[in-house]
C-alpha cells in the first residue's frame, strides 16, 4: 500500500466549518463552560454565580460573575494592584497577595449585601 496524498479543492473547503472563534484561541473550554453556567432549571431565573481568580504576571484579579445570554455579567472586583493602599507595597503576585486579594473580594460582596 502506497502513500496517498490528501487532494484538498474548493469542494473540500465549503464543506469545512471552523470553530468557535474563542476555541481557536485556546482560551475557552465550552464543555466545561457549559458545566460550570447552567443554571438548574427549577430555579427559574435565579444567577449562578461564579468566582474567578485569574493570575497574570503583574496582577491578580478575582472576579464574581453570572451568565446571561448576551454575556457574562460582572457583580463585583477586586484587584492586587489596589493591595498598595492597605499597606502591601510588594510582591503583588505570589501566595499572600492572592490571599489578601480574596479576603478584599470578600469585604466587597459582603458591602454590596449580595447574598452569595
Amino acid at each position: 500500500m502506497g502513500f496517498v496524498k490528501v487532494v484538498k479543492n474548493k469542494a473540500s473547503f465549503k464543506r469545512y466549518q471552523v470553530k468557535f472563534r474563542r476555541r481557536r484561541e485556546g482560551k475557552t473550554d465550552h464543555y466545561a463552560r457549559k458545566r460550570l453556567v447552567i443554571q438548574d432549571k427549577n430555579k427559574y431565573n435565579t444567577p449562578k454565580y461564579r468566582m474567578m481568580a485569574r493570575v497574570s504576571n503583574r496582577d491578580i484579579i478575582c472576579q464574581i460573575a453570572y451568565a446571561r445570554i448576551e454575556g457574562d455579567m460582572i457583580v463585583c472586583a477586586a484587584y492586587a494592584h489596589e493591595l498598595p493602599k492597605y499597606g502591601v507595597k510588594v510582591g503583588l503576585t505570589n501566595y499572600a497577595a492572592a490571599y489578601c486579594t480574596g479576603l478584599k473580594m470578600k469585604m466587597l460582596t459582603r458591602n454590596n449585601s449580595l447574598n452569595i
